[in-house]
């Protein structure tokens, strides 16, 4: 490549980055890039909803503990 075909080349990228940077400050003058985040449906003036929470009964937790326990079992045994 000579030294006037290296020079044209570059001419015509600074034209091209110049037009890149001509409409990137028109566009930003006139309207935001992305549009605006739009506010939640939802109202500051309710209230969170309340997360539902799992009681276990003393009943319930022995059941559990005695699963637990069978299954180490099992898992000792199998293990031997």
């Amino acid at each position: 490549m000579q030294l006037s075909q290296i020079i044209e080349a570059i001419d015509k990228e600074i034209t091209r980055l110049q037009e890149v940077r001509n409409l990137l400050t028109h566009q930003s003058s006139k309207s935001p890039a992305r549009k605006p985040r739009t506010p939640e449906k939802s109202s500051k003036s309710e209230a969170p909803k309340a997360t539902k929470t799992r009681n276990l009964t003393p009943e319930g937790r022995k059941r559990i503990a005695e699963a637990v326990k069978r299954r180490w079992e099992r898992q000792k045994s199998a293990a031997r």
